[in-house]
């Protein structure tokens, strides 16, 4: 797949921000970045615009665009919901599929098969956003299909961060699987159950999350000297509190 330059320069400044190669607040210049990737301001405006909708880049009028990393708490928080608009989106899906749909849903799954067996997490990732799209737009309910899309955009830089574990894209695969059987089948409840697994974090899945989360925070807390311990962006132990014990948490 051939990216315009506006979606290389977000896939690798997003990645660059989830490596915790700036930090918290830090101020992204157009300038540099442009030098950075080799490409004038204006793919690179467009770029900090995509990474604004995912919420890893604020921008301010007339300051410019800054870094932003959620709470590990609001994350979770946001993959519970997610897991669930995905779980509406497939029943609906495994009832209401056109047989066109269920052809882009069959070209989705083979393309993410493909970058599985090269092992390039990247364009898995791409080809993994388009099966789920397709799912968003089978359940015939615009509105909840908007409003899952919103949700993935904003996951979007944590959802590819996942794909990174070891065996995860083989795991994704075989998920995509069971729920493209169900839906071909008009299961509706096993389609719910099998994508609301697929995307909530729990148990080794929020466990790998909560390390990989771990180690970037811990590489933007060594590049942001003046940052808060309370600051609200952080992995701190008030968020591990709530996760291992939510009634005794403050």
């Amino acid at each position: 797949m051939v990216l315009r330059s506006a979606d290389r320069v977000r896939e690798e400044l997003e990645q660059a921000i989830m490596a915790a190669e700036f930090a918290e607040g830090e101020r992204l210049d157009e300038v540099t970045l442009s030098a950075r990737f080799a490409v004038s301001r204006t793919p690179v405006r467009e770029a900090l615009h995509g990474l604004a909708a995912s919420g890893l880049v604020e921008t301010i009028p007339r300051r410019g665009a800054f870094v932003r990393y959620p709470s590990f708490i609001k994350l979770v928080e946001m993959f519970d919901v997610m897991a669930e608009l995905e779980a509406m989106c497939g029943r609906l899906a495994a009832r209401r599929i056109t047989s066109e749909e269920l052809e882009r849903l069959e070209e989705a799954a083979v393309a993410c098969e493909r970058a599985m067996e090269k092992g390039d997490a990247d364009d898995y990732y791409r080809e993994n956003e388009r099966f789920h799209h397709v799912l968003y737009q089978a359940s015939g309910n615009s509105y909840l299909a908007g409003e899952a899309s919103k949700l993935h955009k904003r996951l979007q830089p944590f959802r590819r961060l996942q794909l990174r574990v070891r065996g995860r894209l083989q795991q994704s695969m075989r998920e995509h699987r069971q729920v493209q059987n169900a839906i071909v089948k008009g299961d509706a409840e096993r389609a719910a159950d099998v994508l609301r697994g697929h995307i909530a974090i729990q148990g080794e899945n929020l466990r790998d999350l909560m390390a990989n989360f771990a180690k970037q925070q811990a590489g933007t807390a060594a590049r942001s000297q003046s940052a808060s311990p309370e600051s609200g962006t952080g992995f701190r132990d008030k968020d591990m509190r709530k996760i291992r014990n939510p009634e005794r948490a403050e």
